[in-house]
């Protein structure tokens, strides 16, 4: 197969793994055609080939490992070994990226009887282009597999190698994340509504203002609280706001949601 045009499997066709392939798709170069996805259900393999023009969906799981030459594994933690028993073998000419939360390299390895295994944190917004994703290699695999995964992955927005040892940190930081930073722009809005804006008005403004400001923060590369800094004057309406948050200890709210998710992701890899 070339090199710049891989075929790509995944065993699941849920939410993230069409968002990862029309990613991959639409912004990595690898056309329709050498897309496939398995899938139990029906109504999951007709979405994706509606979803991604060109794309095959089976149900069987065999059938993707054995056509493709990188396949996602995008199955829910509780299932990975129900998906790991569907397989008679996995060729060596596949290589498996697992994105399920807590799930061990070591214990990859240990159910699908490969070592060509790459683990991945990927987050939603992957389906807009904006994922903030890393990934973990196994032990010896080859730079040029971790070459091909990284170029599928920055297809979907940012990818970063980390230690398999930070990737809990990861799952609770951007994996939940998008949820957290979706929960301030509800709550921001319905502020805006109390104060009398239409809510349309509202939550336009509010997505573009996270949207912008996290695009200062990347531009710039400023410490966040300098850039918080040159929004607040003194004695002004930021410095009024900041001070309500700092009293209902918003900042220790958001450090104990991203520590809980992170224990959570640990207790998934102990499960």
């Amino acid at each position: 197969m070339s090199n710049d045009s891989p075929r790509v499997g995944f065993l699941g066709a849920g939410q993230m793994a069409m968002a990862m392939a029309h990613g991959i798709v639409t912004r990595g170069g690898v056309p329709g055609s050498h897309i496939i996805a398995a899938d139990p259900f029906a109504d999951a393999r007709t979405r994706f080939e509606q979803e991604i023009p060109g794309a095959q969906a089976t149900d069987s799981n065999q059938k993707v490992i054995d056509q493709s030459d990188v396949a996602f594994i995008a199955v829910k933690p509780q299932m990975m070994a129900d998906a790991a028993k569907s397989l008679t073998k996995v060729p060596d000419t596949c290589l498996l990226i697992s994105i399920a939360a807590g799930v061990t390299l070591k214990r990859l390895v240990s159910l699908f009887s490969t070592q060509r295994i790459i683990r991945v944190m990927p987050n939603t917004p992957c389906l807009v282009g904006l994922s903030a994703c890393a990934f973990s290699a196994n032990e010896g695999i080859q730079q040029a597999d971790i070459t091909r995964t990284q170029k599928l992955l920055e297809a979907t927005g940012i990818a970063i190698q980390v230690p398999e040892k930070q990737l809990d940190a990861v799952t609770g930081l951007s994996g939940s994340g998008p949820a957290f930073v979706y929960m301030l722009i509800e709550a921001m809005t319905d502020a805006g509504v109390r104060q009398g804006l239409p809510r349309s008005v509202a939550l336009q403004l509010t997505a573009q203002t996270v949207k912008g400001a996290a695009e200062m923060v990347l531009a710039t590369g400023q410490h966040p609280a300098a850039l918080k800094d040159n929004v607040t004057s003194p004695g002004g309406t930021t410095i009024a706001g900041v001070h309500e948050l700092e009293k209902k200890g918003f900042r220790g709210a958001i450090i104990d949601a991203i520590t809980a998710a992170t224990e959570r992701s640990r207790e998934l890899g102990q499960d």
